[in-house]
């Protein structure tokens, strides 16, 4: 196990991330963490009389105090959570996006109500807690009613198991599912977080996804020299982070982002628009991601009539989330569909993609996502 300030200083030294104050700041309670977990003793055998009735799982040590990090879109968050998991070495450690977990609980809640179990939650907590120490949630937020009813007593028993939670988000704890319905049912939950989780505010005045100096985010031809022009940007989001798909779990069926990093992500056009997914697959996409890249985009007429309205709703979609889109496509954003039914209503997507790549859009205030 290693140091998540020793990463963090090797990855400046070769170049692959740039010194932040704000980030630097935070080190020491990521390393604080781990340097814990790395004391703490080893797992308990069950007790006796556990044994005895052939029940339960090893009695847990106490969890360690895990951590909070909340902050602005695009301050480094999760390449620090990154940099975490890489450096808990041997230590059981999960690393995953919140909504993505939440879609696992919520269909191991389904499969404990088929079981009749009385008590569905602790048997789908228990279950993580044999698997990890430590879970790393990237952009923890609460906007379901279900997910809302349930995380409080779901993080209790995980806590109890001993499992140690590090989390990123965009709000502050007491943000966090504002305005929702029933919310007075979920607020025992952010007195957890504080009790159970340090918090601590990447305050960087940096915004790393909006900070490529006005750079063009869009690119036309979709040609070898476009395809070279998103490889880079990739690797200047991404450094020299491994992507990895991102299967999201959508009413019952799986939409697949072919490469993720954090929330960083990268699709062609037609893993996006040339599969059978509606509004609900491209609403889960434009809240798992705050950066898209789409290779491709082809001209766009009758002959692809489903692929253009399936682009339409995703653009639409990307829009309203504030997703930072960066594409490259046929030709520019107002001369992809010039003819045939649905390119008048395309002006309007167009117009929509014209504005996306004006280098202050996206922009927004952390409290109000």
């Amino acid at each position: 196990m290693g140091k998540v300030s020793d990463l963090y200083r090797q990855r400046i030294a070769s170049g692959a991330l740039r010194h932040d104050d704000a980030q630097a700041a935070v080190l020491p309670h990521m390393d604080r963490v781990l340097d814990q977990l790395q004391a703490a003793p080893p797992q308990k055998p069950r007790s006796a009389w556990r044994a005895f009735l052939g029940v339960g799982s090893p009695d847990p040590v106490p969890a360690v105090q895990g951590s909070y990090l909340w902050g602005g879109v695009g301050r480094g968050k999760s390449m620090l959570m990154d940099l975490m998991a890489d450096a808990a070495g041997d230590i059981p450690t999960r690393r995953v996006h919140f909504h993505e977990f939440m879609q696992e609980i919520q269909a191991g809640l389904n499969e404990a109500r088929k079981r009749g179990e009385q008590d569905t939650v602790r048997p789908v907590a228990e279950a993580v807690a044999a698997q990890v120490r430590l879970l790393c949630f990237d952009e923890m937020q609460i906007t379901d009613i279900a997910d809302a009813m349930i995380v409080g007593r779901l993080f209790q028993v995980l806590f109890d198991q001993g499992v140690t939670v590090v989390t990123t988000s965009n709000r502050e704890p007491d943000d966090l599912y504002k305005h929702g319905l029933n919310r007075q049912l979920f607020l025992p939950f952010i007195a957890l977080i504080r009790q159970r989780m340090e918090v601590v505010c990447l305050d960087s005045r940096t915004d790393y996804r909006q900070n490529r100096q006005g750079g063009q985010v869009w690119f036309a031809p979709a040609d070898a020299a476009a395809r070279a022009e998103l490889d880079a940007v990739w690797a200047e989001l991404t450094g020299d982070a491994t992507p990895e798909p991102l299967v999201l779990t959508v009413q019952g069926r799986q939409v697949t982002l072919p490469a993720h990093v954090g929330r960083a992500a990268r699709s062609s056009f037609w893993d996006l628009c040339g599969k059978p997914l509606g509004p609900a697959d491209y609403l889960a996409v434009a809240r798992a991601v705050d950066v898209l890249l789409i290779d491709g985009v082809p001209r766009l007429s009758a002959s692809n009539y489903n692929e253009a309205k399936r682009f339409v709703t995703l653009i639409d979609a990307l829009y309203e989330a504030r997703v930072r889109l960066i594409a490259s496509g046929a030709d520019q954003p107002e001369q992809l569909y010039n003819e045939g039914e649905g390119s008048f209503e395309f002006e309007r997507t167009a117009s929509r993609l014209r504005e996306m790549q004006d280098a202050a859009w996206g922009r927004r205030d952390p409290a109000g996502d």
